[in-house]
């Protein structure tokens, strides 16, 4: 990349990304205030405010979104006429789950073969860098050719929504020609890769209640309904044999065109371990990007520890249902509370209940945008050719966006590839995608500008 003048001030700007990640990673920004203190969301908040004011952003503002948390926004003004470009991400992280189990704390940014670790370097505080870096690329090589908006979300690993009713309700403040997501990532590195659909998602509470109070096993066991054993029952009715997501009336036969994801590479990826298989039909891509998929999260039961011999009264789960682009998330809900109650057995009483929802997302890839993506990304890594993916998880915001802006084009890209296991413990960044997706990023406003 060394002939491209993009692609040297990047480069030149890397060790001072590296020390503002530093900066960044070490707040504590998850936004759960039961576990982690609001000063350290607000810490970032504030950061990232005062970073777009450096780089001369006008109307920096920090909005009070209605799940109780600030999204981050600033102006940049482009040329008379110039087209409007909405670059996203957020400066929110997950928790850092078991803090022993990291080799390095996930709080300090620690470069180790090869890899930035810290929580949030990639998911998404690395997103947030990126479109700095961009911006400075362009301003160093005689200006910025489009008006830019930047929103810097502060919930969405919590899912709460915040942001999206803040555009409801304030829908001027976002609107623009294309959208540039920052919180997705390639294939694998190296491989420069659009996100171009994402799935819905629904959470369903379940709770199954048999008797009015717990009972001796041996006196009542064998006759009396188990609530824990019918609840059993009835996350098993959601799998086929073969492990395939079984709602009555949701159809799950649609299949994915587009990158293909080898079994091989994936059992890599998720760290299947030796002799266990996958579970499913059909290609991989085809089950995590273009069918629904239902997971348990979580079991109200007692804990195997201190466990009496008593035959359970109640017995509680928290259900997720994924569903691809064309299925609406409202309706799966209503088909899996359903299938929940109808699968309940022995009469057993059931009581289901919607806790959250996103809708799935399509991208038109035959837009302007892309096409002006395809060339960036293609100077930005040599040789290769921009692909299109899809992702399993959700981004409720890119369906708000879509409703509210129906002409805008919407790409995602970002820094999530595989190797840098977001969500998990010892995330990390490569430092190498973070420069060349930079690149990409700022030679796509440019020629996006130009087109």
């Amino acid at each position: 990349m060394s002939s491209n003048p993009v692609a040297e001030t990047v480069a030149s700007l890397l060790p001072r990304a590296k020390a503002e990640l530093t900066e960044l990673v070490a707040f504590k920004s998850v936004a759960d205030f039961d576990q982690f203190p609001r000063s350290e969301s607000e810490g970032a908040a504030n950061w990232v405010a005062d970073a777009l004011r450096a780089e001369g952003f006008q109307d920096v503002a920090l909005l009070d979104t209605p799940d109780g948390t600030q999204s981050v926004y600033g102006f940049l003004p482009g040329p008379e006429g110039a087209r409007t470009v909405l670059l996203y991400a957020h400066y929110d992280v997950q928790p850092p789950l078991d803090e022993a189990a990291w080799t390095t704390p996930p709080f300090e940014l620690t470069e180790r073969d090869g890899r930035w670790y810290g929580r949030g370097a990639a998911d998404c505080k690395g997103g947030v860098i990126m479109h700095l870096l961009a911006l400075r690329a362009l301003k160093a090589g005689g200006g910025v050719p489009v008006n830019v908006k930047v929103i810097a979300e502060g919930s969405e690993e919590q899912g709460t929504g915040g942001l999206e009713r803040y555009a409801e309700q304030h829908p001027e403040l976002l609107a623009a020609d294309t959208i540039v997501i920052g919180d997705a990532g390639n294939f694998r590195v190296g491989l420069p890769t659009v996100t171009t659909t994402l799935r819905g998602m629904t959470l369903v509470r379940v709770q199954i209640d048999t008797l009015e109070g717990n009972l001796h096993s041996g006196q009542f066991g064998g006759a009396a309904p188990d609530a824990l054993a019918a609840l059993i029952r009835v996350l098993d009715s959601l799998r086929a044999e073969d492990g395939s997501t079984t709602v009555d009336g949701l159809a799950p036969e649609t299949s994915w065109e587009g990158l293909e994801y080898t079994e091989e590479q994936f059992r890599s990826d998720a760290k299947v371990l030796d002799g266990v298989g996958l579970i499913g039909e059909g290609s991989v891509a085809d089950r995590i990007w273009a069918r629904p998929s239902v997971t348990v999260l979580g079991i109200d039961a007692p804990p195997v520890v201190g466990a009496t011999p008593s035959v359970q009264a109640s017995a509680r789960a928290l259900v997720s249902l994924r569903v691809p682009p064309g299925v609406d998330a409202a309706e799966a809900a209503k088909l899996l509370q359903a299938h929940l109650e109808a699968h309940t057995p022995w009469g057993a009483r059931v009581r289901t209940e919607q806790i959250g929802q996103g809708q799935a997302f399509r991208a038109d890839t035959s837009s302007p945008a892309y096409r002006a993506m395809a060339e960036a990304m293609a100077v930005a890594y040599p040789g290769e050719t921009m692909q299109y993916a899809g992702q399993g998880g959700s981004i409720p915001l890119c369906n708000t966006l879509a409703g509210l802006y129906p002409d805008a084009e919407i790409l995602l890209i970002g820094l999530s590839e595989p190797e840098a296991q977001i969500h998990a413990v010892n995330e990390s960044v490569s430092p190498e995608e973070l420069e060349r997706l930079s690149v990409a990023e700022a030679l796509f406003l440019r020629n996006y500008a130009a087109g």
